[in-house]
This record gives structure tokens, C-alpha cells and sequence, in this order.
């Protein structure tokens, strides 16, 4: 009797992984080199870099701004090739049961990761970066398996308009949810007292007032907002818009700053959209009847005409990724699309792929190098490195080669160390799989 023989599994798609590399390579520290050269340098080119190695402040778009939407956009085009593996070989019900089980364990190990029950109740924070990842995960995958592409372009349009038409007619308080313009709405008042408060709160844990149970100076920021009784709209500053103030009245537990959160509630909504917006560009990579060279020039128009089109939005609703607008969708996913064609181009179709393989090794493991990063406390890899080539071997290089020289070597030290990790995992073939 033959032996039966199960198909063989498509092969990796390689460029997906050295990206996704590539991304946490800058999240793991690989920025904090380009400052430390910055610091020795002091040149247009290097102040350039560190300038796009950091977040705009507000309204805008730097290259930083992109990391998050980016590991965003990966993952809705993992979903397209993993859950189709599943449903194929499964079925349905087993992908389903796939999306609730991993996202559920994601939003846990998020919570952990945040803090988790260190602190009593409401000091932990319930959104933040992974648990964003893990929503976004959901309702991308739940939608990819019932629901065909029309459609979910068809939800993804109606959540962008639907967001925009939230934060710019729907009224909200005339007032500002920051500390500074609290305090001084405080002291106009005639309570020094409050406003001298407000100044010396911090957003850390255990002193974040959202986090502190009865806390006098949240429950006297309340006070001042529900007695706000003027209404304005269209309203797009920090603090002041309807997603943070939807944060400050509806999201328990502690805020990242302090009245509200990056990660919100309604913020939530369109970054759903930056993981269909993936799932779009799996289905065309998946695509066997579509051409390499046709699924690249895709790619680039796509990404070339959301980067566009977002950036046009965006002058009459900002670019802003602290609340996620669906300019900022668009800029980040035409951006991440951009990306994606160049490494599917590069990886894939050429096969130029040695300069890549560091990538590859951290591509593969991204939540195992980012826990690890946190739970080595601090700064992650660079603290350890700072064990190894601070103090006497970072005054070295300062004295006898440049002024600031000895950062430069630590966090060059940290890069090699994160990367030698991911190689050692990689080798190994140790993965972490939720």
C-alpha cells in the first residue's frame, strides 16, 4: 500500500519576514545607536536621522510614527497566509477558534507586559501597544474568515469616515486634558492648590492619578470637565478631541497620559483599518494568478496613492498617530505598502536575500525579542550592553577617541546583542507561537 503523503507547505514568504525584522530592529534599540552617533557627529545628515528616529510631537509623520502601523499592516498580511492554511486543512471552525485563542493570549501577556498586577486596581494600564496588536489581530482575522474582500474593503472605508465623522461633528467639551492647561484653569479659579497638584503629577505607576483609587486631583479634574458646559467641534489638539475625551470618561484603569490614551478606545476603530489594509495586500501576494512584477507595481501604487490621498486628508484632518486619524491610516498603510513591494521585489522575486538574513533571524522572532527586551527592564538590550562597555570602557572611548564615543560603542554593543539573540533562537529553531 503507498504511503500517503500530506502536500508540502508553501515556503515562507521570506520578504514578509526580513520586514518585520527590519521593523523591530528599530524598536529594539537600533534607534538609540543613530542618537548616540548624533551626539558624536553633530552633522545635518545624523540630526536628520534622529529627528525621524523620534515621534512627532502631535500633528505630522516620522519615520517612528510608522513602526507601530507597519507591525499593524505585517500582520494582516500573516493572516491572509496562516489562516488559509488553517481553514484549508481545518476548516472554518478551527480558524476561528485560532483567531479567539491567540488573541486572547496576546491581550494577556499585553496586561503582563504593562505591568500586569503589580500594582492594585486601577493602577494597570488595559490599553497599550499589545493590546492594541491583539484587537486588531482579532477583528481582522474574524472578518478575513467569514467575509470576502469587497466587503472588507467596504467596513474599512465605512470605520475612516465613520472615525473622521466622530472627531470632527460630534461636540465636546471646551476644555484641554492636559496637566498644564488643567492647572491653569485651576488657578483662574481661585484653587492654587489643585493647580500646584496638577503641575507635579506624573503618568508613571503608582503616581498617575487615573491609577490612583479616589484620587482628590482626578476626582477634582471630573468636577472642572462635567462643569464645562460649552461645546465646540471639529476639535483635533492633544486633549482636546473626542477620542481622548472618550478615553477620560470611558476607559477605567490608568491612562498613558495621565487623562487619556495613545492606545484608546475610539482610536481603536481605524487602527482595525491599518490590519485590513494588510489583509488587502496578502490576498495579492497570495495571488497565483497575478505576476511577481504585477503584485510589486501593485504594491508601489497602492502605497504611492494611500501616502497621497492621506497626506491631501490631512489637511483638513491632521496627521496625527497619537489618536490614530484616518490620514494617518492612510499615510502609514500607503507607506508600509511601499515597503512591502520593495523588500517582496528585493527578498522574493530577485532572491537577493544574504544582506537580509539579521532581518530574517529577528523577523521570526518578534514577540520573544520584544518580551525579552522588557523583562531585561530599562532601556532592554542597551542596559545589559551598558553592563558590559560602560563606566570605565565608556570613559575610555570618550577620552581617547570623541566626546560622546562610548554611547556609541554601548549601544552599537546593544544592536550586536539583540542580533546574536535572534541568530541563536533562529539556529536553534526556537519560535514563540501563541
Amino acid at each position: 500500500m503507498p504511503a500517503i503523503t500530506s502536500p508540502p507547505s508553501p515556503p515562507r514568504l521570506m520578504s514578509l519576514d526580513a520586514l518585520r525584522g527590519f521593523d523591530m530592529f528599530w524598536i529594539l534599540g537600533a534607534d538609540s545607536f543613530v542618537y548616540a552617533l548624533h551626539e558624536t557627529s553633530q552633522t545635518a545628515p545624523t540630526k536628520f536621522l534622529a529627528t525621524q528616529l523620534d515621534h512627532a510631537e502631535w500633528a505630522g509623520f516620522h519615520f517612528y510614527d510608522l513602526i507601530f502601523p507597519l507591525f499593524v499592516f505585517m500582520m494582516g498580511v500573516s493572516t491572509v497566509f496562516s489562516l488559509t492554511k488553517i481553514m484549508e486543512a481545518e476548516g472554518r471552525a478551527a480558524a476561528v477558534q485560532r483567531v479567539l485563542k491567540r488573541g486572547a493570549l496576546l491581550f494577556v501577556v499585553a496586561l503582563i507586559y504593562s505591568g500586569g498586577f503589580t500594582n492594585p486596581w486601577p493602577d494597570m494600564r488595559l490599553m497599550g501597544v499589545l493590546n492594541r496588536i491583539a484587537l486588531c489581530y482579532t477583528f481582522g482575522g474574524l472578518l478575513f474568515i467569514f467575509l470576502r474582500t469587497r466587503i472588507l474593503v467596504a467596513i474599512a472605508i465605512a470605520l475612516l469616515l465613520g472615525y473622521w465623522a466622530l472627531l470632527a461633528k460630534i461636540p465636546v467639551r471646551d476644555i484641554h486634558l492636559d496637566k498644564a492647561s488643567l492647572a491653569q484653569q485651576a488657578q483662574a479659579t481661585g484653587d492654587e492648590n489643585l493647580a500646584e497638584q496638577l503641575r507635579a503629577v506624573e503618568s508613571s505607576p503608582g503616581k498617575n492619578p487615573s491609577g490612583v483609587k479616589d484620587s482628590p486631583v482626578w476626582t477634582a479634574v471630573r468636577r472642572m470637565y462635567f462643569a464645562t458646559t460649552n461645546r465646540v467641534t471639529g476639535k483635533y489638539e492633544m486633549g482636546y478631541n473626542a477620542a481622548n475625551q472618550f478615553d477620560f470618561e470611558h476607559l477605567p484603569a490608568r491612562k498613558y497620559y495621565i487623562f487619556w490614551d495613545p492606545e484608546g478606545l475610539l482610536s481603536t476603530l481605524p487602527a482595525f483599518v491599518t490590519g485590513l489594509l494588510g489583509i488587502f495586500a496578502g490576498r495579492l501576494v497570495q495571488n497565483k494568478s497575478v505576476s511577481d512584477e504585477k503584485k510589486v507595481l501593485w504594491l508601489l501604487a497602492a502605497g504611492a496613492s494611500g501616502v497621497l490621498v492621506g497626506f491631501l486628508w490631512g489637511l483638513e484632518f491632521p496627521v496625527i498617530k497619537k489618536i490614530w486619524t484616518s490620514s494617518f491610516v492612510l499615510v502609514a498603510g500607503g507607506y508600509s505598502a511601499l515597503l512591502l513591494g520593495v523588500f517582496y521585489w528585493i527578498v522574493d522575486v530577485k532572491k537577493w536575500r544574504a544582506w537580509c538574513q539579521p532581518f530574517v533571524w529577528i523577523g521570526m522572532n518578534p514577540l520573544t525579542l520584544y518580551l525579552t527586551s522588557n523583562f531585561l527592564g530599562g532601556l532592554g538590550f542597551e542596559k545589559l550592553a551598558r553592563r558590559l562597555t560602560g563606566g570605565p570602557v565608556k570613559d575610555f572611548f570618550d577620552r581617547h577617541v570623541a566626546a560622546g564615543f562610548g554611547d556609541l560603542v554601548i549601544s552599537a554593543t546593544a544592536v550586536a546583542l539583540f542580533i546574536w539573540f535572534a541568530r541563536f533562537l533562529y539556529q536553534r529553531k526556537i519560535f514563540l507561537r501563541l
